[in-house]
């Protein structure tokens, strides 16, 4: 195939795991021409030099503070050729020569502006992680991913539109995000896929699921996420997602269940069980939302 794909990951403190990512790239991807684009986005190290000194055939970017997950893969932005763009965590990993079957997948759906392999888990490489989203509901804004945890028998391997994408892994068609533009920034960490898919929406785009390529991520089925960070964070978007995507009665409605009741209950189980740190992050997180609110960055 004549079209080009460039692979965009940001790295933070990760060198090992990117260059394992970078590697499985090289060894598994024959079928399309490609390009890596890194940023390092404020490693405590310049990780970008050493990157470049062990793949001296890849683009690397160092950023001296952290822009956050949509500012880090913005940043590569301007450095990717690619007609393809695919936006990848570092903590995956590329065992198949499939992604040509991405852009394969974009070319015969002209109406989808991205594309998302199936993802399943490194370490339980048989289970699935990712298979498509639900649409989200009602002003509790609930959705979940399709296939979540489920063994990979071929159940969950019917290609088609979704609602969501998944970060980890993310195609996108180049004339989809210059017609739409590129990630909000407005988040840091988590929502970004999600807000992005709502502005490709409002442009009449869609998302497509294409279960031919797997992808897999180093990431823990087991894994607590309650630290003080990821509270803080998943809170904070919650509501920013909400101000800027939903209007009217389920706006006012998820605000405010987000504010009163989902972090109502975040704090008090934080505090029953001795997690201080991350009980003081869900009011933080609120507090900064109305900040952002008032200053109209939101």
């Amino acid at each position: 195939m004549n079209k080009k794909v460039s692979f965009i990951t940001v790295n933070f403190n990760g060198k090992e795991q990117t260059a394992d990512m970078i590697r499985s790239i090289m060894m598994n991807v024959r079928s399309c021409q490609w390009e890596v684009i890194v940023v390092d986005n404020g490693s405590s190290i310049d990780e970008a030099k050493l990157l470049k000194e062990t793949f001296p055939q890849i683009t690397c970017i160092r950023s001296e503070q952290n822009l956050g997950f949509a500012g880090g893969n913005n940043l590569a932005l301007e450095h990717a050729c690619g007609d393809y763009l695919f936006f990848i965590n570092n903590d995956t990993e590329i065992l198949e020569d499939k992604v040509h079957l991405l852009c394969k997948a974009l070319d015969e759906h002209p109406q989808a502006a991205m594309v998302c392999p199936k993802i399943c888990f490194f370490d339980s490489k048989d289970t699935i992680q990712y298979a498509g989203y639900t649409p989200m509901k009602g002003f509790r804004m609930k959705n979940g991913m399709v296939g979540y945890g489920c063994k990979d028998d071929g159940t969950f391997d019917k290609a088609g539109f979704t609602a969501f994408p998944h970060g980890a892994a993310m195609m996108v068609r180049r004339a989809a995000l210059e017609d739409v533009g590129p990630m909000p920034e407005v988040y840091f960490l988590y929502y970004e896929e999600l807000d992005w898919t709502m502005m490709f929406a409002r442009k009449g785009w869609k998302i497509y699921f294409e279960p031919a390529c797997t992808i897999y991520h180093k990431d823990s089925m087991t894994t607590k996420r309650f630290g003080p960070v990821f509270t803080y964070y998943m809170t904070r978007s919650r509501l920013i997602f909400a101000r800027r995507n939903l209007s009217g009665m389920q706006r006012w409605l998820s605000i405010r269940f987000t504010r009163y009741v989902a972090s109502g209950k975040s704090f008090i189980v934080n505090l029953l069980h001795k997690r201080g740190d991350s009980a003081l992050a869900v009011i933080r997180a609120n507090i900064d939302y109305i900040k952002m609110r008032n200053r109209k960055e939101i």
